[in-house]
């Protein structure tokens, strides 16, 4: 199956540099609504839920076992705790980010009036040559702040600029293709399989398919927080596939070329079946993948069943490395992901 590549990571890199912090994900949701909308699929209908996310539904060949997909469009974030006394801003993080891997990083600042500011989140006090603990001080939210570019000195000048507690701070992404094939960026977390599931639609689209059952596939927006699957399927449904990115580190099997196969995460392991099928459908399509379990990690898939969600549920996702920090991911592991969330939506 010819999986186009250019639109795919096209669509990843508009929506990577979308943002889309969890609790603020209306700007990526139109973009997807758009960006699927566009793909004009016959017999694909699209809808937002109450809770903000995307639902799609593909009428399928076949009605008597639905099936499922999801992958989620929130990613990790600030907010603001505090506006201290000298202007710059407490925060409180979104999700697990690792705090010293968004040290010195530049931030947008959205104020609930959609006013933007600039600035940058680093460790208070960072100045080797003022500070001489600044390289041994733990980071964590006490012990870092935004600095704004702005000409504020006090909390009440900060105030006058329409920031408050509770506006959201845009970590930038940073996100960069080489010529080898390597995306960098942050939040490829999960948005580089949201585009996995775009890119496998497309390709099902050109080649003239549609899928063997009908397939309901939700781009979830509170996955970082653990509940983005909790709704949204149908209470029929018969298999749901998360599609999640791969955890790649030391002592894990899957690398940044492939598509990862969970056996087991934190949540515990995955319906064996469904993974035994989702193994042999790549063996059968020559699909490079690695079989992984995860130890700190779970997925919207896991929240499905702790939600009372009846469906045989697996996870794949492509291998990404630096999770929750600088993100890498390469072309290839798109392709494969892509490739065989195709493979599966004709499968019997």
């Amino acid at each position: 199956m010819n999986i186009p590549m250019s639109p795919m990571v096209d669509f990843l890199v508009d929506l990577l540099n979308t943002p889309s912090p969890t609790g603020y994900t209306t700007e990526a949701i139109l973009l997807c609504e758009q960006a699927f909308s566009a793909l004009r699929i016959d017999g694909l209908s699209l809808r937002q839920t109450p809770k903000g996310a995307l639902l799609l539904r593909w009428q399928g060949q076949h009605d008597d076992a639905p099936r499922g997909l999801t992958a989620h469009v929130d990613t990790l974030g600030l907010m603001v705790r505090e506006v201290k006394a000298n202007g710059t801003l407490k925060v409180t993080p979104l999700g697990g980010l690792l705090l010293n891997g968004a040290e010195f990083e530049n931030v947008t600042v959205r104020t609930h009036d959609d006013r933007r500011y600039r600035g940058t989140f680093m460790l208070i006090n960072p100045s080797v040559h003022v500070n001489r603990d600044a390289a041994e001080a733990k980071r964590t939210p006490e012990t870092m702040e935004v600095r704004l570019d702005e000409r504020v000195s006090s909390e009440a000048e900060t105030r006058a600029l329409g920031i408050e507690v509770g506006d959201f701070i845009f970590i930038d992404p940073r996100v960069e293709q080489t010529s080898s094939g390597f995306i960098k960026s942050r939040f490829l977390d999960d948005k580089a399989s949201v585009a996995c599931v775009y890119g496998a639609l497309l390709a099902l689209r050109q080649a003239g398919h549609r899928p063997q059952q009908t397939t309901h596939i939700l781009i979830a927006n509170y996955e970082e927080v653990g509940h983005g699957g909790a709704h949204g399927f149908p209470p029929d449904l018969a298999e749901l596939v998360a599609i999640d990115m791969g955890a790649l580190g030391s002592g894990q099997n899957g690398d940044e070329f492939s598509t990862s196969i969970c056996a087991k995460d934190s949540g515990g392991p995955y319906h064996y079946e469904l993974t035994a099928k989702l193994r042999a459908l790549a063996q059968a399509h020559d699909i490079a993948h690695k079989i992984d379990i995860y130890p700190h990690y779970s997925s919207d898939g896991t929240a499905y069943w702790r939600s009372g969600g009846g469906a045989a549920v697996a996870l794949i996702g492509p291998g990404v490395a630096s999770s929750h920090g600088y993100e890498r991911t390469h072309r290839d592991a798109l392709i494969h992901s892509a490739h065989l969330i195709a493979c599966y939506l004709l499968s019997d």
